[in-house]
């Protein structure tokens, strides 16, 4: 199996390594011919010394290399994995080729005006601890509303009348029309007392989650520094045109993984200040709105011919 490249990841990547991090190891290597010409290309493989359901500890190491394909396929779906791959420092790297330099060279080609995939997960991390409030206090509206209406009415029935939101959207569908509430998917065909069960579960989960993370507990504090890390990798690449580790705001995602600061007074509105941003940043980029994919289709066609096909056929 040829390496094109292989590297230190994660936290040691990051600079926001502590005594207890384990390490991580990325890759890419070359499928090999007949895996190519068979259409058996891997997506990935994993020699990770982890057993269990434990938690890793410092002696552990997990490694995971992706074949080239399958790399390509990450980078332009702007996956975390594959940009942060794309942006290690060279000092980083324990083996590489030229192809993978030259993907590094290339790497601006994965730029879009939509992360989708970082800043969904930023986003995420900042609704699931209710940084604004809106999305609890919108459901809790919606299921006030359904509570009152008779167990006879159907969705449908009041469409007109449901309430509005921030986290409130109404859609059209193939099979029937939807009314969302903070991801949560009402069919207009549904009959309005059914769905009180579901909001009602949905609304004690948030609020005790908000609640917690008022008085700064139950914060998963790894969960929401990498959602810094993404969110500002999105603001580089959207202002700078890219970014490089460590980013220049380590030390403040280093004092949000160790739950140094508050949730609600400092992090959840910073947070919340920072997914907006990203939002006005996007809409005046002048990144494209896709990546190109016939431009990495004939990358990857003139690279096997090389590497591949051309070496096959000249040995």
């Amino acid at each position: 199996m040829e390496t094109i490249v292989n590297m230190v990841f994660g936290s040691h990547l990051y600079g926001t390594s502590s005594p207890t991090s384990d390490r991580d190891y990325k890759g890419i290597f070359m499928p090999s011919r007949e895996q190519i010409l068979l259409q058996r290309v891997p997506h990935s493989i994993n020699d990770s010394t982890k057993h269990g359901t434990d938690k890793n500890t410092p002696e552990d190491t997990d490694r995971e290399q992706y074949s080239l394909h399958y790399f390509l396929y990450l980078a332009c779906e702007g996956e975390t994995v594959a940009l942060d791959m794309l942006h290690a420092p060279q000092e980083f790297w324990l083996e590489s080729s030229p192809i993978w330099e030259d993907l590094v060279l290339k790497r601006r080609q994965f730029y879009t005006k939509n992360l989708k995939a970082l800043v969904g997960y930023a986003r995420r991390q900042a609704a699931k601890y209710g940084v604004k409030g809106s999305r609890l206090s919108e459901a809790k509206t919606v299921l006030e509303f359904l509570k009152d209406q008779p167990v006879s009415l159907r969705v449908k029935d009041v469409w007109d009348a449901l309430p509005a939101g921030e986290h409130i959207h109404k859609s059209a569908n193939v099979v029937d029309d939807l009314y969302e509430v903070c991801g949560k998917k009402l069919t207009s065909r549904g009959y309005c007392a059914h769905y009180v069960p579901m909001l009602q579960a949905f609304v004690d989960r948030y609020g005790e989650r908000a609640k917690q993370a008022e008085r700064n507990k139950g914060v998963d504090w790894k969960a929401v520094s990498h959602a810094f890390r993404a969110a500002y990798q999105v603001k580089h690449i959207l202002l700078r045109g890219g970014y490089t580790y460590p980013l220049p705001e380590t030390d403040y995602i280093k004092q949000v993984k160790s739950g140094q600061l508050h949730f609600t007074n400092e992090v959840g509105p910073k947070l919340d200040a920072l997914m907006e941003e990203l939002e006005t940043l996007t809409l005046t980029s002048a990144l494209p709105g896709k990546v190109d994919r016939g431009y990495w289709d004939t990358w990857l066609m003139e690279t096997l011919d090389k590497d591949i096909f051309d070496a096959k056929a000249g040995a």
